[in-house]
């Protein structure tokens, strides 16, 4: 998905941009994702003082593996989504430092990777089924949330463990 900077700042009329585009490259990225839908584009863009403004929002479900008991956990997600491009010469003219418009070389600008940027920062960094999950037994890897497991709860510090057997006899 692609915009026309140039031609946006000297028309300053609206585009709506929408697209599906394939969100199965998470599932590299993340190896908690389990499924992903496609994701849902809904932007518009338009130009306004020199600047191409690119606004809307995105959605995407995604089906993730719970970080504490791995169970597996849906999410629908509707990020909203704000980049502001400018020529790179027409920043230099002005000599105007913003942080948060990008400057562009080339009269394209492909848009997929701020996409995929803005939806990574989105997502959960520690997704969980609910927040109370109980997890997994450290011991022997029953789901706490299902019932007790009957493992004993009791720790020993293993550098005192050799004392644990001192007073048994006695």
């Amino acid at each position: 998905m692609e915009i026309q900077v140039k031609e946006l700042i000297a028309k300053e009329s609206k585009v709506p941009l929408r697209a599906s585009l394939n969100a199965d490259w998470l599932l590299q990225v993340r190896k908690d994702v389990i499924r992903t839908s496609p994701l849902e584009v809904d932007l518009n863009a338009r130009g306004e003082d020199g600047i191409a403004h690119v606004e809307g929002e995105l959605s995407i479900d995604v089906e993730f593996a719970c970080s504490r008991c791995l169970d597996p956990t849906k999410e629908h997600f509707v990020i909203p989504f704000h980049e502001r491009f400018k020529p790179t010469a027409a920043m230099a003219k002005s000599g105007e430092e913003d942080e948060e418009i990008t400057p562009v070389d080339e009269d394209k600008v492909e848009l997929d990777p701020f996409l995929e940027e803005t939806m990574m920062l989105a997502l959960p960094f520690i997704p969980l089924c609910d927040e109370d999950c109980k997890g997994l037994c450290q011991t022997c890897g029953a789901n706490l949330n299902e019932g007790n497991c009957g493992c004993s709860k009791e720790r020993i510090d293993p550098r005192l463990a050799a004392l644990q057997d001192l007073f048994k006899d006695q």
